[in-house]
């Protein structure tokens, strides 16, 4: 039977959605709040022909059914692109992940003395049963290694002390890397199969990559939805959904209210979703949706005469004595971001809470800061600066504190009253996941839909967390990505 379906937010969840259910021949209409853009955080935005990526998308999934997807969307408008990260420390670069000879080497015969020392000591004296970030850390790789390496990016991201971050996401994060590990892979490379223990899984070599920024996969499948016959309302942003016997309600910002749906899927932060749902939930589960928190960060965009200070994707800044996290080159992204060859254009980002100090400050200050910043690292000069421009992401990232496992305990078995009702995607189900889970989530209540009944559970999506980036391309079904919890 042909259902409709409601779809909130037109981010990578709700365009996947949305795009498989106008294949099956459903009625669809999906909401977008924001007037121009769609992708969500995995947009495009751009400046005078400049474009940049809103934080950093690798196209690279172990779900084959993803990387298809990815394929029957853009096909040839896709790059295949070298992966280069590295640290930047004390005006050294350090490749990502660490080489430990080679940061030995960079840190200096003193500094590497006191690193091994260091580790030597946490060895013979390690911290009993490792409670936080700090400690476990510690145990693997000396406490003077965590302090370079570790602590100050860690807790620019979070804006937790790392003491406050459960071990639990280091054990995963960084499973099976110490630094006696790490030396010995150096000096016996590992062959890909052996019958005792695993490999530490390497990073990906290369990636796809769209070539004018992520946002082209998504407004491509706009195209590809509407010829379909689904029916995207930009700039329509949703205040109310209803409940009706076995139907839906959706109230809109231009005081529409869309009527007879059968389902609803939502990516909007459930923060916001749940108070917007009639009949209303219990102020249990008000307070349990109230008390999700959101890590927020901003791009300041820097548009420079080239002087190849970097090639990289991104480097990560581990000088404690500036704000800026991480540095994108959007050229290393796809050349065809950046219009003239003879320019350069990089984001700076900032890891913040919205309405903090950074959040609030005018853009030119914040371009300025960039600037200054830039500068100070060593990566170009502020005469070399022409341009700039500010993103603001919100919502960026959900926070696991401590207590939002027992918020969403409550809120993911409230939900169950309320049938017809799916919650996908990162801030939808308050996961930090990446752009293919939040894919995966997606076409799964498809599949529900189309079957009409509870074939798969979406919350397994992510339920077991590896590094994304290790292993072979489509070779697997669903993975998962880890993160800090806080104690």
């Amino acid at each position: 039977m042909r259902k409709k379906v409601a779809i909130i937010g037109a981010g990578p969840a709700g365009l996947t959605a949305a795009y498989l259910l106008g294949k099956a021949n459903q009625d669809v209409v999906v909401f977008e709040k924001d007037p121009t853009y769609v992708g969500g955080i995995s947009r495009t935005e751009s400046y005078k022909g400049y474009h940049f990526d809103i934080g950093g998308h690798r196209f690279f999934s172990k779900s084959k059914e993803v990387e298809d997807f990815w394929t029957e969307i853009l096909a040839s408008e896709l790059l295949e692109r070298p992966r280069s990260s590295r640290i930047f420390y004390n005006k050294k670069f350090f490749s990502y992940p660490l080489a430990a000879f080679e940061a030995l080497m960079k840190l200096g015969i003193f500094e590497s003395f006191l690193c091994v020392m260091s580790y030597f000591q946490a060895k013979l004296f390690p911290v009993k049963n490792p409670q936080n970030f700090e400690d476990w850390v510690t145990n693997q790789f000396g406490k003077r290694l965590f302090n370079i390496f570790f602590k100050t990016y860690t807790e620019k991201v979070w804006g937790i002390p790392c003491k406050e971050i459960s071990a639990d996401w280091a054990a995963q994060r960084i499973k099976g890397l110490s630094l006696s590990s790490a030396i010995w892979n150096a000096l016996f490379k590992p062959s890909g199969k052996q019958s005792k223990g695993e490999v530490i899984k390497t990073l990906i070599d290369s990636f796809r990559y769209p070539k004018r920024g992520p946002g082209m996969m998504w407004e491509e499948c706009v195209v590809k939805s509407k010829a379909l016959g689904v029916n995207i309302e930009m700039n329509t942003g949703v205040q109310k959904i209803e409940k009706l016997g076995d139907h839906w309600k959706v109230y809109t910002s231009d005081q529409k209210v869309w009527e007879g749906y059968d389902y609803v899927l939502s990516s909007a932060p459930m923060r916001e979703l749940i108070p917007a749902v009639a009949p209303q939930f219990s102020p249990q589960v008000l307070h349990a949706a109230n008390q999700l928190k959101y890590r927020d960060f901003l791009t300041v965009v820097l548009i420079c005469k080239d002087q190849d200070a970097f090639s990289d994707n991104w480097i990560y800044i581990h000088e404690p004595n500036v704000k800026v996290g991480r540095i994108q080159n959007f050229k290393s992204w796809s050349p065809y971001m950046v219009p003239d060859p003879q320019m350069a254009c990089y984001g700076l980002e900032y890891f913040c809470f919205e309405g903090d100090g950074l959040w609030t400050s005018s853009n030119e200050a914040l371009i300025a800061l960039g600037t200054k910043e830039i500068h100070q690292i060593g990566l170009t000069n502020p005469s070399a600066v022409v341009d700039g421009y500010v993103v603001r992401q919100p919502k960026a990232y959900p926070v696991y504190d401590h207590e939002y496992k027992d918020h969403l305990s409550v809120i993911r078995e409230a939900l169950k009253q309320y049938s017809g009702l799916y919650l996908v995607g990162r801030n939808g189900m308050h996961k930090y996941n990446n752009q293919d889970h939040s894919m995966m989530t997606a076409m799964l209540a498809a599949k529900n839909i189309i079957a009409g009944e509870e074939v798969y559970d979406l919350w397994d999506v992510n339920e077991d967390a590896e590094y994304h980036e290790g292993g072979d391309r489509g070779a697997e079904g669903i993975v998962g990505r880890a993160v800090p919890t806080k104690i």
